[in-house]
């Protein structure tokens, strides 16, 4: 099994892989569905709408389990 990539600190956009609410509630991401502003720092990845903070977790976990794009600034 291939690790998941490693999420360098900066700012990206997360989008969950479930196509449902449902889904993502089961899985446990119903707080980032359908996707969210996610800022890495120190390996670890905090999640934003709204400009609130809704939910976190390791950053190996995130690159595993979310599909993630790097915000260009």
């Amino acid at each position: 099994m291939d690790m998941p990539k490693k999420l360098s600190d900066g700012d990206y956009i997360a989008r969950c892989r479930q196509a449902t609410l449902i889904s993502a509630t089961v899985n446990g991401h119903s707080q980032v569905f359908p996707q969210a502003h996610m800022t890495v720092k120190d390996g670890y990845a905090t999640f934003f709408k709204d400009g609130k903070e809704v939910w976190g977790c390791n950053a190996v976990y995130a690159a595993a389990h979310f599909d993630v794009d790097v915000i260009q600034r």
